[in-house]
């Protein structure tokens, strides 16, 4: 029944994610908000909504290693597995200006990220200092990008949105939708996850920086292939910038308010550092103005199996679940 559960509950969360996305875009069109508004907000809050609700619920259920666990694996299965197979499926860049912002950010929060965990616990006073920086960060972009064309703004990645919903009852409806979906997903998956992990006899910290962070990484993956088969290079790159940032402001931020989120020692001298190595990666191709090819992609995908190797076999210190 736990793989069911686990299963299942991937199925309403991935399914409820989408539903969220396209009611929220639907809604906020019909009230004519500004495409970078939506793309900044809704496109951005729906696709990481999967994080967002089985961190917070974790934390709630009083799982926070599976909380911090979705994050740091997430961040990490975002940038070596998703951009790893979109490059393999065809070479891209990572040279638009708010493309090296975005990223520019990523290092800093994960910087921030770290620095804060080596204080043993996230508390609420640090959930504050996220959700803060958050908000500056939206408006700042929003300041920034406001006049540029949409192709080169957040703005593009309304246009990547199909099935949006042109009434309002059906937009509010989808959005319902979404909303139950997400939370009934991550319920399934919490529940099914820390079962697995007493079944397994792995730390709940394990299966969520495996397992839970794989699953709820599939909106990025599946949003950046077809993106990246469009020709959308910066869609890609930038969907994965995003989500990653959105994962330690938000995510982290939320889930410390809900509850104290204390750091496994095998984060701080393992997980965390994969992390921002994954992170710094990508600097030198936007630096250069290189795209990262097929045969960087496949080194990524192999970092990434070596990452998810190295937690079930022992070698990244996460101790084994009493």
């Amino acid at each position: 029944m736990s793989y069911a559960f686990v299963l299942a509950g991937f199925a309403v969360l991935l399914g409820g994610a989408e539903f969220l996305v396209r009611g929220a875009v639907g809604l906020a069109q019909i009230l004519r908000v500004s495409k970078l508004v939506i793309g900044l907000t809704a496109v951005a809050f729906g696709t990481s909504a999967p994080e967002l609700v089985v961190s917070v619920t974790a934390a709630f259920k009083g799982s926070p290693e599976i909380a911090i666990g979705n994050v740091v694996g997430s961040n990490i299965c975002n940038v070596l597995l998703v951009l790893g197979a979109v490059a393999v499926i065809r070479p891209f860049l990572c040279t638009t200006p708010w493309l090296v912002r975005d990223g520019a950010s990523v290092v800093f929060a994960t910087l921030l990220m770290i620095g804060l965990g080596w204080t043993g616990t996230y508390v609420a006073g640090h959930g504050t200092l996220f959700l803060g920086l958050l908000v500056l960060f939206l408006y700042y972009c929003y300041r920034t990008e406001k006049g540029a064309p949409a192709s080169e703004s957040h703005a593009a990645e309304v246009d990547e949105v199909t099935g949006i919903p042109t009434s309002t009852p059906k937009a509010l409806l989808v959005l319902a939708g979404g909303l139950i979906g997400v939370v009934a997903g991550s319920e399934l998956l919490v529940m099914g996850a820390t079962d697995i992990a007493r079944t397994w006899g792995v730390s709940e910290a394990t299966i969520g920086l495996t397992l839970i962070a794989f699953g709820t990484s599939l909106p990025e993956l599946a949003t950046a292939i077809v993106a990246a088969w469009r020709r959308h290079d910066e869609i890609a790159a930038g969907n994965v910038l995003g989500s990653n940032l959105f994962n330690i402001l938000a995510v982290l931020g939320a889930a410390s308010l809900t509850a104290p989120i204390p750091v496994p020692d095998a984060m701080l001298i393992f997980d965390f550092w994969i992390m921002l190595g994954a992170t710094l990666v990508l600097i030198p191709f936007m630096v250069t103005k290189r795209p990262i090819g097929r045969g960087a992609g496949a080194l990524f995908l192999i970092a990434y199996l070596g990452f998810v190797a190295a937690q079930f076999l022992g070698f990244s210190g996460m101790p084994a679940n009493g």
